[in-house]
């Protein structure tokens, strides 16, 4: 595709128009037919918007429309194509909804303004004076206009920056004044704020001799305090609920929610602390969600349809009440009553009330992070690590799900069995185990759990400042999505064929893949300072670093890398995984214990496919492990949210099917991505269901024949779980279940 270079042009004649100059957002010719395509270069998102005939394209003002948008063009068609079938909110001139339509929609609007919105894996928006249809089937959506029409379109990016950054002090009453700030990001102060992109990032928080802040930077007019004890575990565990209500966080005996009107809520609640402030957030916003279907997206929600008529809570009259009176009537409903209806929490994470960690609090409080403190002190922790390391190696030899049986023939990845087999390895565990420390933290209720201080968790991600410093860095690419595969063990072959089939190749995103093989020091090293957005390494790793035919490479020899993710399919990768997280990653997966050759083929050729598909790295790697030999012996470190491609989809889901009497059950799950966070809407396409649920885990659970069942599954290509094996559903046989 060619960019455009003039203020107006033939669509088949491209030139173009960007938007902010950190955003970059782009428009450009598409190259195969007629029409656009809108990119993020940033969150390596686009979308294209075919045209009947070549359209004249000029540059236009992001200001045109109803929400923001970053950049913007026009042109004049009769129609639009797009490439899937995505959900289309049509509005009139003075913003009122009229409908918003989904698969298998035909709806026509008579000669007026409109505006549209698509929810695509860019955010667009369109403008025109015209009638309007609205068109799709189960793959692709049409928007029809009268006649040749001038059509302003707007895009937006969903990528996140702060706009400024504040110091503080290891002084608990300075990261107080500093966690106060973090609402200034938020873009509404109305339950709207539930939306996420109506959640800007946080300012950053950096330590320093002394506490500044930017001029003009205050917390927004919400009325609303959170009253804490001064220590560092009060504001850090309450910084997300902070951010969320936009409140001054103040020094007191009690802690407590106080507004202006007069409404107090305690916060050391009979479940503790940290429960109670966790309560709060969920409850805050799950009412929240709830309530704005009174504003500008008048949708069918199913958890509104669910509850309603045991809340006791007039929706209408909250939508227009100030931030203190909806707490009040929010906080007055049992937290039981709501407890099994809100979504599963995206992220527990794990902070150390430590000075240092008190930069952690932006990137915890844009999770809407529920943040708990550890319960133990790693230092020294025999007890813990002992039965870590048991259970990992109990895991590593567990029979596989699949039904494969390891052969005597079989081999791990540790470096000592380049020519031994599985039964003569030398086992290079616990040389590793003896030097690390491990913790365990407890179980929690999100679909994530995420670690952040000394000692490698078992059952959560490794998290690092670094990563999250890393992402916001991030910068714009020209060219394809790079994915680099390397396999420096000839004997590992398999795995390499497996996966170079798989990436790349989705025919509506650019992919580059390149693949090595046996690379020497000097050339793994040049690789790794090579722009990609993903590295995937297949080989062996030990104290040294990655084995190579001439030597070693250690990370730590190299002063910035240019992979933004990885996964280090080898033995004992962890320590040369965080090193690639310190010097530029972003995220990755790394293994803990010697890995069996074939069980890492297994999960290497189903994360290759989950992340090709646009699963973040964390939800690919719990997924794996569903199908996986040795799937516990891998972590993920870094920001495990970021995702390699953009979703096929929208968000990415999968299913869970089982058979139920004489049809089956369909367990529909979604996960979060950065485009679509906490507060996003989904639809499940499943015959009959009409309604929206709130996206995040286990949206319900669908009774269907096996006809519909059969309709459902070739609606989209995701990944299905049946029968405890994880299948792609384009690959399911409905008939032999």
């Amino acid at each position: 595709m060619e960019r455009f270079d003039s203020r107006e042009h033939s669509a088949s004649d491209p030139v173009p128009t960007t938007g902010d100059d950190h955003l970059q957002i782009e428009f450009e010719a598409l190259s195969d037919r007629s029409g656009i395509v809108v990119s993020d270069p940033i969150e390596r998102s686009q979308f294209a918007l075919s045209t009947s005939e070549p359209a004249r394209i000029r540059r236009a003002d992001p200001t045109a429309f109803q929400f923001p948008a970053d950049a913007a063009v026009s042109l004049r068609t009769d129609q639009l194509d797009l490439e899937t079938a995505v959900s289309v909110c049509v509005r009139d001139g003075d913003g009122q909804m009229l409908a918003q339509t989904e698969h298998f929609a035909d709806q026509t609007f008579p000669e007026g303004r409109y505006s549209v919105e698509l929810f695509a894996p860019i955010k667009l928006y369109l403008r025109v004076d015209s009638s309007i249809r609205v068109v799709s089937d189960a793959m692709e959506t049409r928007i029809e206009f009268g006649d040749d029409t001038d059509v302003l379109v707007g895009a937006r990016s969903h990528h996140k920056r702060p706009a400024a950054t504040i110091q503080t002090t290891d002084r608990p009453r300075d990261a107080m004044r500093a966690v106060s700030l973090l609402g200034s990001a938020l873009k509404t102060t109305s339950v709207e704020r539930s939306y996420p992109s109506l959640r800007g990032h946080p300012p950053l928080i950096e330590r320093g001799a002394t506490f500044d802040a930017p001029d003009g930077l205050e917390p927004p007019e919400t009325g609303v305090s959170i009253v804490l004890p001064e220590t560092r575990r009060h504001t850090y565990v309450a910084a997300p609920l902070a951010y969320y209500l936009g409140a001054e966080v103040v020094p007191g005996e009690a802690a407590r929610i106080v507004t202006d009107d007069g409404f107090e809520y305690g916060l050391d609640g009979p479940t503790g602390f940290e429960e109670t402030v966790s309560r709060v957030l969920k409850q805050t916003f799950f009412l929240d969600c709830l309530t704005r279907t009174e504003g500008y997206y008048e949708v069918d929600l199913h958890e509104r349809a669910a509850l309603e008529s045991d809340l006791g809570l007039d929706f209408a009259d909250l939508y227009g009440r100030p931030l203190g009176a909806q707490l009040d009537s929010y906080l007055d409903v049992p937290y039981d009553l709501v407890e099994s209806h809100i979504p599963e929490w995206k992220l527990t994470t794990r902070v150390a009330p430590t000075g240092s960690n008190v930069e952690l609090l932006p990137f915890v409080a844009n999770d809407l992070a529920i943040v708990r403190t550890p319960e133990c002190n790693l230092t020294g922790g025999s007890a813990v690590q002992t039965d870590a390391v048991n259970e990992f190696l109990r895991g590593a030899s567990a029979p596989s799900p699949t039904g494969r049986t390891l052969s005597g023939d079989d081999f791990t990845r540790s470096v000592g069995t380049r020519s031994r087999s599985q039964s003569q390895s030398v086992d290079s565990s616990d040389r590793a185990h003896r030097r690390r420390t491990y913790v365990r933290p407890p179980e929690s209720d999100s679909l994530e759990q995420s670690w952040f201080g000394d000692g490698i968790p078992i059952g959560a991600s490794k998290a690092s400042l670094q990563a999250y410093r890393n992402r916001l860095d991030r910068e714009p690419i020209e060219g394809d999505i790079g994915i680099t595969v390397v396999c420096n063990d000839p004997r590992m072959a398999e795995e390499r064929a497996a996966v170079e089939s798989v990436y790349g190749s989705r025919e509506e995103l650019p992919f580059d893949v390149r693949t090595h093989y046996e690379l020497s020091v000097a050339e793994l090293r040049d690789v790794l300072t090579q722009e990609a957005e993903f590295l995937h390494f297949i080989g062996h790793i030990d104290d040294d670093g990655f084995q190579c035919p001439d030597g070693a490479l250690d990370v730590t020899t190299i002063d910035a890398i240019d992979i933004d993710s990885f996964l280090l399919n080898a033995c004992q990768s962890y320590e040369q995984g965080m090193e690639l997280i310190e010097r530029g990653a972003i995220a990755g997966i790394v293994t803990l214990n010697d890995v069996i050759n074939s069980g890492a083929v297994d999960i290497g050729r189903t994360l290759s496919r989950l992340l090709n598909y646009g699963f973040p790295i964390r939800a690919s790697l719990e997924l794996a492990r569903e199908d996986a030999v040795i799937g516990e012996n891998y972590i993920v470190v870094g920001d495990g949210s970021f995702c390699v491609a953009q979703v096929q989809g929208t968000i990415p889901n999968t299913c869970r099917v089982r058979q139920k009497g004489s049809g089956f059950a369909i367990d529909y799950n979604t996960y979060h991505t950065a485009a679509y966070e906490l507060g996003s809407l989904v639809v499940p396409y499943v015959p009959g269901n009409e309604q929206y649920y709130l996206s995040s885990g286990t949206a319900d659970t669908f009774y269907v024949t096996r006809s519909e069942l059969d309709e459902f599954l070739s609606k989209e290509t995701i990944p299905t779980l049946i029968g405890g094996q994880l299948r792609w559903s384009d690959l399911v046989d409905v008939n032999s279940l």
